[in-house]
């Protein structure tokens, strides 16, 4: 049985570096372990190594091990083992598959039977579909994510799947890991292992091996790329969501406040001074005010919690920026109470109530600019960008602060979550 897997599961990784090199230089990073069936059902991996259950590949199709290899190495290759930060464990590792089984199925390969695929999550980032998982989702991941441990995730507040089971292979959570990513056989212990029914479970990662661990997977997945570009073969999925991890990334916090102080009209003025005060010219600085709009969506797709953070996220920049607000509420029409005015030398906050709750329609917004104001140096949209766009874009300067997947057509767009 032990050989027969293990040329199974060397096939399909011969396939997947023959079909698909972007992937197959991935995997070709994972050395593969037989795992102990009491802690890994299915398969598992610690950005180390890839784990599996000698029943469970049995019983798959070769296309379907293409899948469970490919959907490990790409949850190292992207780095899911040092972006949950705060994050409820249990969540984030359904936000991980929800994330990576998608763009495998959009790259041909045949997921394993009840393995759920949500077509709709393709192109989004587990930090964009997490916040979408509801709290009490009750699927279970394909894998075990086995880089923190029970008692960490306990810890750090984040709970985990009921279903998980806890450590069976007495490894310390504090105990010292092998040389992290490196392929390097373990002749002695694996011969251990195979006599005692498979490896145990490993320990969880030290945050210093987390971090070498980060950036040996950055350079192996900027390596696989290239490999992949010059042969051609990188689905257009992937290689969006490629180009996307291998940017730095910057909060959208820091986003906003990029684009808003480029509107500042600071400059420093050589005007000549009053007989009084000398003839020496000093430059002095200048600061003319800012009209700028700021847009909510009330459409009851946003939460008050949401608003509030992003006014709040606002109000910080309009005082650095001399601004003048008026603030519009906006679900299929505009809300009566329309517009809120703060001045420069006022907090900007949301009012105490916002009654909406129905469609989504953007058009009343841009219409009431038109119509009833001057033309802004900036609109700030507030929204999760479903419903009616204006066929045209506005000759002002535009941001969508966007919570979710949803698209705009013009404009700058700022990912939130």
């Amino acid at each position: 049985m032990s050989n027969e897997l293990e040329t199974k599961l060397a096939r399909a990784r011969t396939k997947l570096i023959m079909d698909k090199p972007f992937l197959g230089a991935l995997v070709l990073r994972l050395p593969m372990r037989e795992a102990d069936p009491k802690w890994c059902p299915t398969t598992a991996t610690d950005a180390r190594h890839f784990y599996y259950n000698p029943d469970y590949i049995d019983a798959l199709k070769l296309d379907q091990v293409q899948f469970v290899l490919a959907h490990e190495a790409l949850h190292c290759a992207l780095s899911h083992f040092a972006r949950r930060q705060h994050r409820n464990k249990f969540r984030w590792d359904l936000a991980c598959d929800y994330a990576i089984n998608p763009l495998l199925l959009k790259d041909g390969l045949t997921p394993p039977p009840g393995v759920w695929v949500e077509e709709s999550y393709e192109g989004m980032t587990a930090e964009e579909i997490y916040p979408l998982i509801d709290e009490n989702n009750t699927d279970e991941p394909m894998d075990r994510h086995v880089y923190e441990g029970e008692q960490q995730g306990q810890a750090d507040g984040q709970g985990s799947s009921p279903n998980e089971q806890p450590n069976e292979g007495g490894d310390k959570p504090g105990q010292s890991c092998e040389n992290s990513g490196e392929n390097q056989p373990d002749q002695g212990q694996s011969e251990s292992k195979e006599q005692s029914g498979g490896a145990p479970q490993p320990p969880p990662l030290s945050e210093t091996e987390r971090q070498n661990l980060e950036t040996q997977w950055q350079q192996r997945l900027a390596g696989a790329t290239q490999e992949a570009l010059q042969a051609g073969k990188l689905g257009g999925a992937l290689a969006r969501m490629v180009e996307h991890l291998l940017q730095p990334q910057i909060p959208w916090r820091m986003l906003l406040a990029r684009y808003m102080t480029t509107m500042s009209r600071d400059d420093y003025s050589y005007t000549r001074p009053s007989r009084r005060e000398g003839k020496a010219i000093f430059p002095s600085l200048r600061s003319a005010q800012l009209e700028v709009v700021v847009a909510l969506d009330i459409s009851g797709s946003v939460s008050d919690e949401e608003i509030a953070q992003c006014i709040a996220e606002i109000n910080a920049l309009k005082g650095q920026m001399r601004a003048r607000i008026a603030l519009l509420a906006c679900d299929a029409k505009l809300a009566e109470e329309s517009p809120w005015i703060y001045e420069p030398w006022e907090d900007f906050s949301a009012p105490p109530e916002l009654s909406g709750g129905g469609g989504t329609s953007f058009k009343p917004v841009f219409e009431y600019v038109d119509l009833h104001m001057q033309q802004p140096d900036l609109l700030v949209y507030f929204t999760d960008a479903v419903g009616e766009f204006p066929k045209m874009a506005p000759a002002y300067p535009m941001i969508w602060l966007v919570k979710g997947k949803g698209k705009v057509p013009w404009g700058q767009r700022i990912q939130l979550n």
